[in-house]
């Protein structure tokens, strides 16, 4: 994290032996461990809620992904069961007016009464 050597640890140990004296040393080593333990107990919390906002983040984006390509699925099926729309009435044939046969045109004598 630091990137300290043993040989810079040790001098930094030697260097509060010689400030603090050998009676409050382990007193404030303890203190400083508890410090480190919560700074480092903070900094997880930190990470773990910030990792659970973007696992939020990242399923609100893929459920809203997933509900527009459902919609869309539906706006298709939706256009594929409309009838089409017809433009005018010569696209319609009426029930009223028999279908002329094409075939009976073929025969001799069809076209005489």
């Amino acid at each position: 994290m630091f990137d300290i050597g043993f040989t810079e640890l040790l001098v930094l140990a030697l260097v509060a032996l010689l400030v603090l004296g050998p009676e409050r040393l382990p007193r404030a080593a303890r203190m400083a461990g508890l410090w480190v333990r919560r700074a480092k107990a903070s900094w997880y919390s930190v990470k773990a809620e910030l990792e659970r906002e973007l696992a939020d983040e990242e399923l609100k984006r893929s459920l809203k992904d997933a509900a527009r390509e459902l919609h869309e699925a539906g706006d298709a099926l939706r256009d594929g069961l409309r009838p089409p729309v017809s433009g005018g009435r010569a696209d319609r044939t009426d029930a009223a007016t028999p279908a002329r046969d094409d075939r009976d045109d073929d025969k001799p004598g069809a076209g005489t009464p």
